[in-house]
């Protein structure tokens, strides 16, 4: 897998963020996501760069010799759809990808047009297992 951007930690309001979201849907998904991403983590949400709502962190080392740390979990609510970053990819998934609706994928992001349409339990169970993983010692991305 290339490298990816670094984003960092921010100190940024995460309240402040999400009021921002002009799209009803997408700020409706916001605020349910800001309550399941909690729940499941146990971390409180930090904004990563402008525009990632992250919960815990975990470290990666690519290959290349680039090394820093990423959100364990988060979302963003972009314009044309929520994006949530499961950090160890969606190979483990496989099985719960087929029964969460609609949906589509790329690299480690699961982009979601409207939680409404979706299995949220499905989805909550995707989160869990995602969280597992990386929160779990020796996790590395590479």
């Amino acid at each position: 897998m290339a490298d990816q951007p670094a984003t960092v930690p921010t100190g940024a309001d995460v309240d402040a963020f999400v009021a921002t979201v002009t799209d009803p849907v997408r700020h409706r998904d916001a605020v349910r996501l800001l309550g399941l991403l909690a729940r499941v983590t146990g971390e409180p949400p930090r904004m990563w760069g402008p525009s990632i709502v992250g919960f815990g962190s975990y470290h990666y080392r690519y290959a290349t010799g680039r090394e820093g740390d990423a959100a364990a979990a988060g979302f963003s609510p972009r314009k044309a759809s929520t994006t949530i970053y499961l950090a160890d990819g969606f190979d483990a998934h496989a099985d719960l990808l087929g029964e969460l609706g609609p949906h589509t994928t790329g690299r480690s992001c699961l982009y979601l047009k409207d939680l409404d349409k979706v299995d949220v339990d499905v989805l909550e169970k995707i989160l869990r297992r995602s969280w597992a993983t990386v929160s779990a010692p020796g996790f590395a991305q590479v």
